[in-house]
């Protein structure tokens, strides 16, 4: 069942003035995907008919846009990468940690993509594993499962990294490891 409003329906509606009010600050390859979208499972792209050869019913199927960031036809790939992320974490509590780039490196990426990005990763896990492995701090070895997401909830530029950290380190030269080690980690000047 389709539901009531959909990414495509919302870039229709408000695309042309978004576009309009962002000129110069939105990728080609950005407008492909908005254009993709909105296009996804309508005549634009074409489509076929089935019909039932009992009763005569037909159905018109429309084609789909295929594009990765298509949430109708990427929806279930999503949902299945998701589970197979889930499937790697350990069966502990774990915490959510954000690193942002800052706005003006941020538009550096626009043209640097793959050197900035890479920065960002090995900065943010570096930053994250150095704290840990400080006696002053926790004195342990943590993992981290790490996403890159270089668009913002308000389909701006907005790149960051989402990591999730175990709340049980993999390895500690401390005994006594606290519940709320990420809170022991940060709680001293660094």
């Amino acid at each position: 069942m389709r539901p009531p409003l959909e990414v495509a329906d919302i870039f229709r509606i408000h695309g042309p003035a978004w576009r309009a009010a962002h000129a110069g600050h939105v990728s080609l390859a950005q407008f492909k995907v908005m254009s993709a979208i909105e296009t996804c499972r309508t005549a634009a792209l074409g489509g076929h008919v089935a019909r039932c050869e009992k009763c005569a019913h037909t159905h018109i199927a429309y084609n789909s846009c295929r594009n990765r960031h298509c949430p109708k036809c990427q929806g279930a790939a999503a949902k299945e990468w998701l589970a197979d992320r889930e499937a790697e974490l350990l069966p502990v509590p774990h915490y959510h940690v954000v690193f942002t780039l800052p706005a003006p490196i941020g538009d550096i990426a626009y043209q640097n993509k793959a050197v900035i990005y890479d920065i960002l990763f090995k900065a943010a896990a570096e930053t994250l594993i150095t704290i840990a492995v400080d006696p002053k701090h926790l004195g342990a070895r943590i993992g981290i499962t790490a996403v890159l997401h270089t668009w913002g909830s308000a389909l701006t530029h907005h790149p960051h990294v989402h990591m999730i950290v175990p709340t049980m380190p993999a390895a500690c030269s401390s005994s006594a490891i606290t519940p709320n080690w990420p809170s022991a980690m940060l709680s001293r000047p660094i």
